[in-house]
């Protein structure tokens, strides 16, 4: 199936508007990117088209990668590491089967439970407790967290579960910044290859139109840096998780219901 002329152009252009809400907040380009593009076509497509374009994003990670660096994270973090590659092709199985309503649906709980979660109004009950007990650096702990980041990463492109293992572990940069080069560029390299083989790439017209995705991302990134420091940062993330939440419930009226 190729995308028409329209629906490429629409696609440049959210994402390009994800990568200023990325450059100007400092989150949310995956989230913002699939959402948006998951209300308006087929969540799977939506998925695929954000590949190329979040891979592209996290290059600059590799610049911050060092040997001494790369060592320290697969010595400390290879069982997450590689629990979230098998995790991350799971998750993208279930992608290439499951209905478009179902993707739909999981992809706007997903968004609103991030709005919750990255909300600071409300004190969300029970998230420091899983935190103690999870987010701990024991070989069976991090294979979990690892595969269970590893499927929500395939199924939704969100990597949010990644950084905030990695935050609450107090790691050094050099570490801290291996772990997320392997998982956002490494693992991201990982699913073109899985998601051309099983077929969210559309026998390839997907794959093109999401490596032309990959230009306005960047650009909307660097534009959004640029003006950062001229706008409140905290009213840049209520209007961001606003705009998130209104999405979620697009997605979940699309999934749910069918409209």
């Amino acid at each position: 199936m190729s995308l028409s002329t329209s629906t490429v152009l629409l696609v440049l252009v959210v994402v390009g508007l994800g990568g200023v809400v990325k450059g100007l907040v400092g989150f949310g380009y995956a989230i913002a990117g699939t959402a948006v593009l998951a209300s308006l076509l087929s969540p799977t497509t939506a998925v695929a088209l954000m590949i190329v374009p979040m891979l592209a994003a996290n290059l600059r990670l590799l610049g911050e990668l060092t040997g001494s660096g790369l060592r320290s994270c697969v010595g400390r973090f290879w069982p997450f590491v590689a629990a979230a590659v098998v995790g991350t092709v799971g998750g993208m199985a279930v992608l290439s089967v499951v209905p478009g309503r179902v993707v739909a649906t999981g992809l706007g709980a997903f968004t609103l439970a991030y709005v919750v979660l990255q909300q600071d109004r409300v004190r969300v009950p029970g998230v420091a407790a899983f935190e103690r007990t999870c987010f701990v650096e024991t070989t069976t702990m991090k294979a979990l967290l690892g595969f269970a980041s590893g499927v929500v990463f395939g199924v939704s492109n969100a990597a949010v579960q990644v950084v905030a293992y990695l935050d609450s572990l107090d790691l050094d940069r050099e570490t801290f910044a291996g772990v997320l080069a392997m998982i956002l560029v490494g693992v991201s390299t990982v699913r073109l290859g899985v998601a051309w083989q099983f077929g969210l790439f559309e026998a390839g017209s997907t794959l093109w139109v999401s490596a032309a995705a990959a230009v306005p991302g960047v650009a909307g990134v660097a534009l959004g840096e640029r003006f950062r420091d001229r706008v409140d940062d905290a009213v840049l993330a209520r209007v961001a998780l606003a705009l998130f939440a209104v999405i979620a419930v697009r997605l979940l009226s699309k999934g749910v219901l069918g409209v």
